[in-house]
């Protein structure tokens, strides 16, 4: 798909990944909304890109907010090419010291984020018969680890949603891709990780922002199943959910970085 003149809403675009694949796809012709709570934020993005764009102040974590914003949308442009789900948060916490709300404010956003944008996206995707759905979740959606009981449970869930979603509307002709890195250098680990202990152990092994964005531009334009990154990472988690009893064995303290 050539992203020239293509609606694209790309949530959580204030900051990190959002932001630069948002300027990554105005450079490729994109017409970009970058949709995200700060509206400050959200102006100083909007300076930096080339082509054509809206700024639009929405909450993923609001029923109301979600709706009247693409209500915006589609008054404007009638149309949305592709939503990028990008929209999240975590915070790495043993199980019993996490408050229950946390649980469930982590949820609602992460995940009931992405419910909520591309319920609001498939009527009209479905008339149209085409379509992207590109959801950014994560590695932990596939192998989780200590103290991140909160944040994998939404990427878990993101995941499977995806999978569901992919069997639904493959007849209208939509396609829908996760986006699943491991840990990426971005302020996401300043509310993550406030003590740098996470940070520091796995400072090496930390994808840089530009290439998780250019993975992302790469599926909105080519559309496939899923992209793990790094490919190593990718592959343990496979043979995690080939071999769990051993993987767990050989792999406890070597993913317990947190």
């Amino acid at each position: 798909m050539s992203l020239q003149n293509q609606v694209v809403v790309v949530t959580g675009a204030s900051s990190g990944i959002g932001a630069l694949t948002a300027r990554m796809l105005s450079e490729r012709g994109a017409d970009v909304i970058l949709a995200a709570r700060s509206a400050d934020k959200l102006e100083k993005i909007g300076a930096e890109l080339r082509g054509p764009f809206k700024l639009l102040t929405m909450d993923v974590g609001d029923d109301l907010s979600v709706a009247d914003g693409f209500q915006e949308i589609f008054a404007q442009y009638g149309r949305v090419d592709c939503l990028l789900n990008n929209a999240g948060y975590g915070k790495f916490t043993y199980c019993d010291e996490m408050p229950l709300a946390e649980f469930s404010a982590m949820m609602n956003v992460n995940y009931m984020g992405v419910v909520r944008c591309t319920k609001a996206v498939l009527p009209y995707m479905k008339q149209a018969r085409a379509g992207r759905i590109v959801n950014v979740a994560s590695l932990a959606g596939k192998l989780g680890t200590a103290k991140s009981t909160a944040y994998a449970a939404t990427k878990h869930a993101v995941l499977g949603f995806s999978s569901a979603l992919r069997q639904e509307v493959r007849e209208y002709g939509i396609k829908v891709t996760t986006i699943n890195p491991g840990p990426i250098d971005t302020p996401f680990f300043d509310l993550a990780d406030p003590t740098g202990h996470y940070v520091n152990n796995v400072k090496g092994l930390m994808l840089k922002p530009e290439r998780v964005a250019r993975a992302i531009v790469a599926a909105v334009e080519k559309g496939p199943v899923e992209v793990n990154m790094p490919w190593a990472f990718g592959a343990g988690a496979k043979f995690y959910q080939l071999f769990p009893r051993l993987a767990d064995r050989l792999s406890y303290r070597m993913l317990n970085k947190k």
